[in-house]
């Protein structure tokens, strides 16, 4: 049993190394190569994931979630509620647009399997620290909710960002932009 768990581990850490070093793009990770770079057979990466796409969801997952635990906003404590959030969620934001292909897989892994574990939970928590005792948990709740959704919209549907949204989601400052206006929008809102 030990020796599954390790050569699991061993493919996974592989198959992260791999795709870090494609620059997140996943189509360029081939299962010869995760063999290769694990000293394993290519039948055991079948065995214990059954295929490919299982085993680059589990591994993007897990670097996402890595990025999640060492997040550590630039936005000063000192700011107020709406503009340290503004600026941690511009941060945020603009992480998805940097690594393009691991955050997509990431974000329709969470929206076809949702589970407390995910990334997307873990930043709508992440979201409600941020909200401090500005709002009831029920109210930081549907504030985390929307403005998380909102962002993984804007990030699936980026190429029609203009259309969708009114932003220029392909320039930082339209995406910095778009945060702040929906930020607003959603404090706003929620105060009347």
């Amino acid at each position: 049993m030990k020796k599954s768990t390790e050569v699991r581990e061993r493919i996974i850490e592989a198959t992260i190394d791999l795709i870090q070093e494609s620059n997140g793009d996943a189509n360029e990770v081939t299962t010869r190569a995760i063999a290769e770079r694990a000293d394993v057979v290519n039948s055991l990466i079948n065995y214990h994931f059954q295929t490919k796409e299982n085993l680059i969801t589990i591994c993007v997952q897990r670097i996402i979630g890595q990025v999640i635990s060492n997040f550590t906003p630039s936005s000063e404590m000192s700011q107020n509620v709406q503009e340290r959030l503004t600026n941690v969620t511009a941060e945020v934001f603009e992480f998805l647009f940097a690594n393009p292909a691991i955050s997509r897989i990431s974000i329709l892994n969470d929206l076809t399997a949702p589970t407390q574990e995910s990334n997307t939970a873990r930043s709508q928590s992440g979201v409600q620290k941020n909200l401090g005792n500005s709002l009831d948990e029920a109210d930081k709740k549907n504030f985390s909710f929307v403005l998380v959704s909102a962002m993984q919209a804007a990030f699936l549907s980026r190429a029609m960002g203009m259309a969708c949204t009114g932003y220029d989601l392909e320039d930082s400052s339209g995406r910095s932009a778009f945060i702040s206006n929906l930020v607003n929008m959603l404090f706003h809102g929620i105060k009347g």
